[in-house]
């Protein structure tokens, strides 16, 4: 008897009597209960997704929202390719858990991107989130504690995949919740950002974004080299959670070439993806486990190396990282000084409404404070302001030198970069 293909909400695939045994031992003259062991051992359940085309088709983007994202995205390829010599800024929050903060937050940043001309201003919107951190019911945390429930030890995973912040995993108000945040972010003329973390939820969102990253943790990733060579957005890859920049870079030669790898279509339908490269890619320097690098000697070092593969070293520094933050105060001296600050093109900060970090308490998302981050600790507004004040002075000091010294474009123009 051939089993059938069918889509069960809650299939369980094995007794509940057998669910912990590492290697069940079945009765192998019975068929039906052989093939429980072969398939699905370790599956709950299937749930139905909606399809990328009908969630795009329910939830549109304006023709303003159009004009934003196309416009950041030609900006942002012209800065990171060393045409442009503005500062590429992806400032927000670590994570958005809140459409309506978000928006908040949005509102006072756009209020004040007239004020920085010499920067391109794309606001952060990370939408999923994998962390190794207790984020539920962490009130109730006792240190080495083997009995607590495993859930809570895997931490949020993102308004796309846990919107209620409650372990609930409404992954479908989740893309919904998100594709319409983006759709009003952009609407409000401000461009946005995000981290692809997976190759199936940018098909929901990709149309909406400007500026892609890869994390640290999924640089190495075939996979996701291979989503990078395909969007049609430029995309930073993070180094190595090391601090090997090499990994970085082998992802940026990966992604700017050709692909043909296996996908999903708009229509949800198992396909070979074919893509033509992706050439705009670069590195973030993210500091790692053996501390920060974004002094000049580490932008230097990085982009000798990056000098060997491209005929521009883009780098931007994300300076979110523990270890980087006070990279901040110092990349506006490293751009202005120094043959190799040229080829710092980008910055990355994680701000919100209010400083600091919150766990989400015992009562759940209603006792959150407003304007707080939940997953990484993230800078004020106000001191988001002075950062990008004296990030877009750092343009105008860098343009003034060069004319001073008597040349007559900028050095990021020359042959080479340096």
């Amino acid at each position: 008897m051939v089993r059938p293909l069918i889509l069960h909400s809650r299939y369980l695939a094995i007794p509940d009597e057998d669910k912990y045994d590492a290697s069940p031992f079945p009765d192998f003259d019975d068929d039906d209960r052989v093939q429980q062991f072969l398939q699905d051992r370790r599956v709950i359940g299937y749930d139905p997704l909606v399809q990328p085309a009908l969630l795009r088709h329910e939830i549109t983007s304006s023709a303003a929202s159009h004009r934003t994202i196309a416009s950041a995205r030609f900006s942002a390829a012209k800065i990171l390719s060393g045409h442009d010599d503005r500062i590429l800024v992806i400032v927000g929050p670590c994570s958005i858990h809140s459409p309506e903060q978000a928006l908040e937050y949005a509102r006072l940043l756009k209020a004040k991107m007239p004020n920085w001309p010499n920067l391109l201003i794309i606001m952060r919107a990370y939408l999923c989130r994998v962390l190794a951190l207790d984020l539920y019911n962490i009130e109730n945390r006792v240190a080495h504690d083997s009995t607590r429930n495993t859930r809570t030890t895997v931490g949020w995973k993102g308004l796309i995949n846990d919107p209620d912040i409650n372990g609930t995993f409404k992954i479908n108000k989740g893309l919904r919740t998100a594709r319409q945040l983006l759709c009003d972010l952009t609407d409000l003329g401000v461009p946005v950002g995000s981290e692809l973390l997976d190759t199936i939820s940018p098909q929901y969102i990709s149309d909406l974004i400007s500026w892609g990253a890869i994390g640290a943790r999924t640089t190495e990733s075939q996979l996701h080299r291979e989503l990078a060579s395909g969007v049609s957005f430029p995309i930073g890859f993070k180094n190595g959670t090391d601090g090997s920049v090499a990994v970085a870079i082998d992802a940026m030669h990966s992604a700017s070439n050709p692909h043909a790898f296996m996908g999903v279509t708009e229509q949800g339908l198992a396909s070979i993806v074919k893509t033509r490269g992706n050439q705009d890619v670069h590195v973030i320097l993210r500091g790692g486990t053996k501390g920060p690098n974004y002094a000049s000697e580490h932008i230097k070092d990085a982009a000798k190396t990056i000098l060997k593969k491209r005929t521009f070293a883009s780098i931007m520094v994300d300076c979110s990282q523990k270890s980087q933050q006070p990279a901040a105060c110092d990349i506006g001296y490293l751009y202005t000084t120094g043959r190799w600050g040229r080829n710092i093109t980008g910055v990355m900060i994680e701000s919100n409404i209010n400083d600091g970090r919150q766990d989400v308490p015992s009562t759940g998302p209603t006792g959150l404070k407003h304007g707080i981050s939940i997953t990484d600790a993230c800078v004020d507004f106000d001191t988001t302001l002075d950062m990008l004040d004296k990030l877009n002075e750092a343009v105008s000091k860098r343009r003034a030198a060069i004319l001073e010294a008597g040349m007559k474009t900028p050095a990021a123009f020359e042959s080479n970069g340096h």
